[in-house]
């Protein structure tokens, strides 16, 4: 497997398979023929854009949940696991080594909201022992992408 092709697409999948081709030292074809091959094999999941949503009018909120889950017999954590990022809004899923089981990061609308999925939805959970919510409240970096601050803008004041 061609970790240096992987990586190259993992930076920057927009680049065109002639571009790939010529920084990983390949032909246009076995690059197609590659991709093809980790599309089909789920080695690629699929592509995404990493967007500044501050930098947009959605409002939106993003949280981080610690989770406690019993593990089942034969299972482990995987069937609790799988319930969870069944839901709409949860973004990701990790199980994790430490104080807690796993993490799970979702998006909503608003704080209320994304309070509601964890209390109706995620803490009642049968395998669920217990919760603890972190909202993220600024993005700095995220995939090797650093967001960038928004210029400051100048208001105008007006005394009468």
């Amino acid at each position: 497997m061609d970790t240096k092709l992987l990586s190259l697409l993992e930076e920057d999948c927009t680049l065109t398979h002639a571009q790939l081709a010529a920084m990983a030292g390949m032909t246009k074809e076995e690059v197609a023929a590659a991709i093809k091959k980790w599309e089909d094999d789920k080695v690629i999941l699929g592509y995404k854009a990493i967007v500044d949503w501050d930098r947009t009018h959605r409002e939106a909120v993003t949280a981080l949940i610690e989770v406690n889950v019993t593990p089942q017999r034969g299972e482990g954590f995987d069937r609790v696991a799988e319930r969870i990022y069944q839901y709409e809004e949860v973004e990701s899923v990790y199980l994790m080594s430490g104080s807690f089981d796993l993490t799970v990061i979702i998006s909503g609308r608003t704080l209320k909201e994304v309070a509601q999925f964890v209390g109706e939805r995620l803490a009642p959970l049968d395998d669920v022992t217990g919760t603890a919510t972190h909202f993220i409240l600024k993005k700095y970096k995220e995939k090797h992408l650093i967001f960038e601050p928004q210029e400051k803008q100048e208001r105008e004041w007006i005394f009468v």
